[in-house]
């Protein structure tokens, strides 16, 4: 028992969960979304696209069970731990993170219903308005939607075809975005 929680086990898995969050967070850092697609380079800027790639890597392991599901929910747990430690990092205190985080919370379940909504109907026009709605809502029409929706469609596509013993192994690969 000890060995599972101090050995090997626990080293593997937890090697496992940097990888892929790390893969996760290169992809919604790429260069395109925020000089090109005009995503705010904000601290909720950079929430909103890593929501987003958190969500896509939800939606691909969401009908799985055994351990792609625990992959999933460790991703999520880990994806709540850095935001937590985002906001102590720009100063929140103590005493508001805990507000913050629900607040966040909340604004990210709130999103992947609405992307999940739009990519279920395979309805892109969907997928911009709400990408627009969530991400540049202070902008009356951001043009740059329907190409981040494009990005969004292809990336659950290709994360579609990727074997689940890949992704559950370490290795999840979105596309590049500004690509196709």
């Amino acid at each position: 028992m000890f060995q599972r929680f101090f050995g090997r086990e626990r080293h593997a898995n937890r090697a496992i969960t940097e990888a892929l969050y790390a893969q996760i967070v290169a992809a919604a850092r790429q260069t395109v979304f925020y000089s090109d697609w005009n995503v705010p380079d904000t601290p909720l800027g950079r929430f909103e696209m890593l929501s987003l790639h958190m969500f896509l890597f939800q939606h691909r392991l969401r009908d799985e069970d055994d351990a792609a599901a625990e992959v999933a929910q460790v991703l999520i747990d880990e994806f709540f731990l850095d935001v937590d430690h985002s906001l102590r990092e720009l100063g929140i205190s103590d005493v508001g993170v805990p507000k913050r985080m629900k607040k966040l919370a909340k604004m990210f379940y709130g999103r992947t219903a609405a992307y999940d909504d739009a990519l279920r109907a395979d309805d892109r026009a969907a997928l911009a308005a709400a990408l627009a709605r969530n991400i540049r809502p202070d902008s009356a029409a951001w043009s740059e939607a329907a190409s981040l929706a494009g990005y969004v469609s292809g990336a659950s596509r290709q994360l579609a075809a990727q074997p689940t013993e890949s992704i559950v192994a370490g290795t999840v690969a979105f596309p590049a975005a500004g690509a196709g």
